[in-house]
């Protein structure tokens, strides 16, 4: 029986990150709606033909979203939350990107006749992290009698449109169970089956129009399959399943599961009517075995044999070495990555500049493909076929393990010498926070924002001068000096208590760290997406780390002598660091960060010594790294808390340490928060209503937090009553004594003239506040 290949999902992206610059043009009013949707067919043609030509035998569509495929899920069942103006008919763009990023004003001009989008003073919708990755994804939310209603037929239509470029597809849906896990509502009695119930008819209706288009396979999405289920969860999986084999009983579907192992949730998805199951065998290959002596003789299995996650080469002998006695037992297999591609860069090939020896270590989204090609002929035809082929990647496995360039001696003697004392501060955080509170003589809700301010186009045209050789060195920081000092003394106009110096030397806040860093190497074009048009690009960790000299403190010091207000040093922390890179997989990921802490460290201490009397640490990917089965939450909190201590503890009690989180379910890691033991910890709640801080109440979190008052993912500038509102409900949750006023997160995505307005009301929102106190 041939050995085909799949993919799951393919980077939307595009290999010049096309999608963002349709999407930004669209958003700033100078393209048209046909203009982005004709973009937007013109990457998904390319995408298809690409996988197509790389030996890719099932290829996915409906995997391509404009801005998130959960989004585009609700879109899909019409799960659209009131206060967005949708009253029912297909969902349209601006109600869509309405949820994705918030309306101001009138709507989109480019929206048409037919426009069902009425609200134009909306939020966006609350967004978190996608299981442990560093992708965003727009929350579901589920009202008392949720009502559900086929609103889009994006599914329908992708496929259809790959057929007609002769392309046969396996659409991809996310699956019922999955999404209403991810999904929220504020009503304590919404019950989960009511609301399956409400749902699968939906779902079906989509199945039945895929069917009756011509798919023969349906790829259904279920990485809950992955999580600590319980048993009502299994009986809704089961129920959901039952219903489609009822319902479309000649449509095959391929139950895809992925970021982890099926573990006591095997029976469960085995016992499902589907055609076939994949799994995740990089992150939890010692799933085979039980996978294979349970599953039904006529289940094919795909096998994600290729990291979707990481950049590293595959090695291919070992992968055959255990693919040849299930190929040879008879069993119907596929070969896939691991997950969706969406998590990788497009093509190495583009990376013309890297170094030579790294580079063969790397593959990324179309080498991926390339290497499950060469499998799958290896195991068609025997590994004579693809010979050249296999001894390749076994020399790039070789270079690599044997490299110096991976090893630092000095790095492990350092390591070897670290004491639990040296991840403790001297004092009690009481005794701390009166001698802050001496040092610092701050306002009662003291403002400040959360590091960067708008990289414009201004900023991004001089990094790239200056890269091309265009600006010299002593031209390039006499701009980035001048683009300090004027934020700097705005910041002070409008009355800013901690000031930042903006970051416009950063081109992001992992990289710039990294490119810093011994251990690292950096992409041109290796762009992931976040969320929407935002792209990064994650450094490659692939040695042991140090820090050859001060990273941050010339600018800190430059910042400073500019005022008299307490400029704040702003690091990446080591855990953020390790989540937000892709990191080497020849030694624990602990290991890795104890290194990245020590480096911060350094630069903690440097700072200090310079004279900052406070310095923020961000942990941003703190509750990302968290694994997907509590059993293993413990060891990974415990070191991951350890690290940040290390970095954070070498300085004295009156230097006032901050950190700051992203979007995170806190309870999850209140107790790891609390014993990170930081000085003030900010964090995002504008799009959840200040609903977060309910966690450090319960908690009776005893350190200051800025709860975030301004949702800087959206282009929106909340009103001072409605920032003034957010702090009342703060106010209810915590002592007045604690709080501090900030936005969600860093600024350098937005544009200076909503910058400016959000900020000049958030400081008159403190005013009030402190009016009220």
């Amino acid at each position: 029986m041939a050995v085909s290949v799949a993919t799951l999902g393919f980077p939307r992206i595009g290999p010049r990150r096309e999608l963002k610059a349709a999407l930004e043009r669209y958003w700033a009013g100078t393209s048209s709606r046909a203009e982005l949707l004709a973009a937007a067919a013109e990457l998904r043609a390319k995408a298809w033909a690409r996988q197509k030509a790389l030996g890719a035998d099932i290829i996915p569509s409906n995997d391509f979203s404009l801005y998130d495929q959960v989004l585009d899920t609700s879109a899909m069942v019409g799960a659209i939350p009131s206060l967005y103006g949708w009253i029912g008919g297909p969902v349209d763009l601006d109600t869509y990107f309405a949820m994705a990023r918030g309306a101001q004003g009138e709507a989109h001009a480019a929206c048409g006749a037919g426009c069902m989008h009425k609200a134009t003073n909306v939020p966006a919708a609350e967004m978190t992290k996608w299981f442990d990755t560093n992708y965003h994804y727009l929350v579901p939310e589920f009202a008392p009698g949720q009502a559900f209603a086929l609103s889009s037929t994006k599914a329908i239509d992708e496929y259809l449109e790959a057929k007609a470029q002769g392309i046969e597809t396996r659409p991809v849906l996310i699956g019922p169970v999955t999404y209403l896990k991810l999904g929220k509502s504020h009503a304590e009695d919404l019950h989960r089956q009511a609301l399956l119930r409400a749902l699968l008819p939906v779902y079906a209706e989509v199945l039945g129009k895929l069917a009756a288009a011509g798919a023969a396979w349906v790829q259904i999405d279920e990485p809950c399959l992955v999580l600590d289920l319980t048993a009502e969860e299994h009986r809704l999986l089961a129920e959901a399943y039952a219903y489609f084999a009822r319902a479309v009983p000649g449509l095959k579907l391929m139950l895809t599961t992925y970021f982890g192992g099926l573990g006591d949730n095997l029976d469960a998805a085995l016992a499902l009517p589907v055609a076939g199951l994949h799994i995740d065998l990089v992150r939890a290959p010692e799933q085979l075995e039980p996978v294979l002596a349970k599953a039904p003789r006529d289940r094919v299995l795909s096998l994600g044999v290729i990291d979707g996650r990481n950049v590293w080469r595959a090695d291919l002998d070992a992968i055959l070495d255990r693919l040849e006695p299930v190929a040879r037992a008879g069993r119907s297999i596929v070969l896939a990555p691991s997950c969706s591609l969406l998590h990788s860069p497009i093509d190495l090939a583009q990376e013309t500049a890297l170094d030579a020896e790294v580079r063969s270590w790397l593959a990324f989204a179309v080498q991926k493909i390339e290497e499950l090609a060469i499998l799958a002929r290896a195991l068609n035809e025997g590994r004579g076929a693809v010979a050249e082929a296999l001894a390749a990647a076994a020399a790039a496995a070789r270079s690599r393990r044997t490299s110096p360039r991976i090893h630092d001696p000095a790095v492990g003697a350092r390591l070897a010498q670290v004491t639990e004392a040296m991840a403790r501060r001297n004092a009690g955080f009481a005794e701390r926070r009166r001698l802050q509170a001496e040092a610092l003589r701050l306002p009662a809700f003291p403002t400040t924002t959360i590091g960067s301010f708008p990289q414009t186009e201004a900023v991004r045209k001089a990094r790239a001068a200056h890269g091309k050789g265009a600006l010299t060195d002593a031209q390039y920081e006499e701009f980035l000096r001048e683009e300090t000092a004027r934020t700097v003394r705005w910041q002070e106009r409008i009355g800013l208590d901690v000031l930042v110096h903006g970051e416009f030397e950063r081109n992001d806040m992992v990289q710039y760290f990294g490119e810093q860093l011994a251990g690292f190497v950096f992409t041109k074009h290796g762009w992931v997406q976040s969320y929407g048009s935002r792209c990064v690009r994650p450094p490659i960790l692939f040695g042991d780390v140090s820090r050859p000299q001060p990273m941050t403190v010339a600018w800190w010091r430059y910042a400073q002598s500019l005022t008299d207000r307490p400029m704040k040093g702003m690091l990446t922390g080591p855990v953020t660091i390790l989540n937000w890179s892709f990191v080497r997989d020849d030694i624990p990921r602990a290991l890795a960060c104890r290194q990245l802490a020590l480096a911060i460290r350094d630069e903690v201490v440097d700072l200090e010594q310079a004279g900052a009397r406070i310095v923020q640490i961000d942990e941003a990917a703190l509750r990302e790294g968290l694994p997907l089965r509590r059993g293993e939450w413990e060891a990974y909190l415990r070191w991951a808390v350890e690290c940040f201590r290390l970095a954070a503890s070498g300085v004295a009690d009156r230097t006032q340490i901050h950190t700051h989180m992203c979007y995170s379910e806190f309870n999850d890691i209140i107790q790891a928060i609390g014993a990170m033991d930081a000085d003030v910890i900010s964090i995002e709640t504008a799009r959840s209503k200040m609903e977060l801080l309910g966690a450090f109440a319960e908690y009776r979190y005893p350190a200051e937090i800025g709860p975030g008052v301004y949702d800087i993912h959206s282009p929106r500038v909340p009103a001072v009553e409605e920032m003034v509102e957010l702090l009342r409900a703060a106010r209810r949750r915590l002592a007045p004594e604690q709080l501090w006023v900030n936005p969600d997160c860093g600024l350098k995505t937005r544009k200076w003239p909503e910058t400016e307005a959000a900020l000049v009301n958030m400081v008159a929102a403190a005013q009030a506040a402190r009016a009220e106190a």
